[in-house]
């Protein structure tokens, strides 16, 4: 029996699992939404989907389809140490800390949400067991839940395929492995040493996100599948219920950008992740240079102007000479005549109800016209309530490291980053600034958070590619210029000309394009 199905009944089953699981599927998913669907028809004997969705919102069958459709909607491919450089910062970084905070009462809690088979907090217990002695005496608790029922079945029998521990150092293997067969069994004693259960993270739960609960969270490759609300939802519960100074590690493809403002940004081990801020940072007022805060300011309109509203206007410090150099080559002048359309950035609604109060949109005009120094003059005119607006700062920290000022806007955005260690627009300028200072790993830790936090951010890869090319790095070099070259192809015009320090879309490609070939790559 195969039931009928339309465009309207597909629609309605993502809905579903949007609201359901948080789980979002974009178009290109029609096709798996489709087949997930049919089977589950097929399997309950519906040959509608009206019915089949009567059923699984009933209340005498529904709980039981819901598990099934997790099972065959949620992601659950894992393996056992999993990005090492995670656990090297775990053991390493966050432990140690964690042992400084709670020597106190000797108790460390652990949540491995989203661990389908249990790889990864199986994988947290052998580190604690195998080589943090100084645990020993501490009680310690590690704890996994996830809404796939059958995957937890499977982390419960403790039993791995090869595939499973691909990447498991030989010594860990033998240590705590037993084969079996084609399978490898998990040593008991680290089986017992966590707990799995059934849970939805996009349900309320009080009991689960309780207070303080816990002093560690992994949510791994989770948040990356969710709709922005879900995401949001999810992220708000792991921070009300991490101790203060705790620790969340996710995906190395999810950030916290536009997200969470709850958590400071970490970066060791060549790896990122993220500690819940102290108690006393919490809900706190970050006051920029020359600003008294009264009324709250308006909503944020150049947000709504940028497709990225964490991406501002920027320059190459270094690298001006060599463009004007190639754009006399081909005889044109660097300016913003290829910026793209300037309706782009026209206000929408949300500036329009902001424009009683300031409007930016002159400051963009006159940067569009390369009148930097008038639009800088312009926004330090700004009534004193749009100061206090980051967005606004940000736009002026650019103008001003467009023009040289450097000082002053390394000033601004260390007021933006303590207020937001998220925005990926404010590290980039900070990168250039301490470039300017000399400051070399600063500048390298600031592109490389910039890049984290944006992943399709061109410049801070073409500007890692300067530092590096004038360290000789040659194979880092290229790798950047080339990672610039293909991001800037594709930048939306309003970036380019928020981002390009002054320069065309076509221009900063071809600068691109020499470097990559002066570093030995192609393009």
């Amino acid at each position: 029996m195969r039931g009928s199905l339309d465009g309207a009944d597909i629609e309605r089953f993502r809905s579903l699992a949007a609201r359901q699981f948080g789980l979002h599927f974009d178009d290109s998913k029609h096709d798996f939404l489709t087949d997930v669907l049919r089977q589950r028809m097929e399997a309950t004997g519906c040959d509608r989907f009206s019915l089949y969705h009567e059923r699984i919102t009933s209340p005498a069958h529904g709980p039981e389809e819901m598990k099934a459709v997790a099972e065959q909607l949620t992601v659950c491919e894992t393996y056992f140490f999993r990005y090492w450089d995670h656990f090297r910062a775990f053991t390493e970084t966050v432990i140690p800390d964690r042992i400084r905070a709670r020597d106190y009462c000797r108790q460390l809690r652990i949540l491995s949400a989203g661990c389908a088979s249990g790889e990864e907090a199986y994988s947290l217990a052998i580190l604690i067991r195998d080589g943090l002695s100084e645990l020993a005496s501490w009680n310690i608790t590690i704890h996994g839940i996830d809404v796939n029922e059958k995957m937890l079945a499977r982390a419960l029998r403790g039993r791995y395929t090869t595939w499973s521990l691909r990447d498991t150092p030989a010594d860990l293997r033998t240590k705590y492995f037993r084969a079996d067969g084609r399978d490898f069994v998990l040593d008991g004693t680290v089986k017992s040493a966590v707990t799995f259960e059934e849970r939805n993270l996009i349900e309320e739960d009080h009991l689960l996100w309780q207070r303080d609960a816990f002093d560690i969270v992994f949510c791994r490759n989770v948040t990356m599948y969710f709709t922005p609300e879900a995401s949001r939802s999810v992220i708000n519960r792991i921070a009300e219920s991490l101790t203060p100074g705790g620790y969340l590690f996710l995906g190395h493809a999810e950030t916290l950008r536009g997200i969470s403002q709850e958590f400071h940004l970490r970066h060791t081990h060549d790896t990122f992740y993220y500690q819940r801020r102290e108690g006393r940072e919490l809900g706190g007022t970050v006051v920029l240079p020359g600003v008294s805060i009264g009324e709250e300011s308006a909503e944020s309109p150049i947000s709504s102007m940028v497709e990225a509203s964490n991406s501002w206007f920027s320059t190459i410090q270094r690298a001006s000479e060599r463009i004007v150099n190639l754009t006399e080559q081909k005889g044109t002048r660097p300016g913003m005549s290829g910026a793209g359309n300037i309706a782009t950035l026209a206000p929408s609604s949300r500036l329009s109800r902001a424009t009683s109060v300031w409007d930016r949109t002159a400051a963009i005009e006159l940067m569009r016209e390369e009148r930097f120094s008038e639009a800088t003059e312009l926004l330090r005119g700004l009534p004193p309530e749009s100061k206090a607006d980051p967005d606004a700062q940000l736009l002026l920290a650019a103008l001003l490291t467009n023009s040289g000022d450097l000082p002053e806007a390394e000033k601004l955005c260390q007021c933006l980053l303590d207020l937001d260690e998220l925005n990926s627009g404010a590290h980039y300028l900070m990168a250039l600034c301490r470039e300017h200072a000399g400051d070399r790993d600063a500048t390298l830790e600031h592109d490389r958070a910039a890049v984290y936090l944006d992943s399709a951010f061109a410049m801070p890869h073409l500007h890692i590619g300067l530092v590096a090319k004038r360290s000789a790095d040659l194979e880092t070099a290229k790798r950047e210029f080339g990672s610039a070259f293909t991001l800037l192809a594709r930048e939306d015009a309003s970036r380019i000309l928020l981002f390009g320090g002054g320069f065309t879309r076509e221009t900063l490609i071809e600068f691109c394009r020499a470097e990559l070939r002066a570093c030995g790559g192609t393009s």
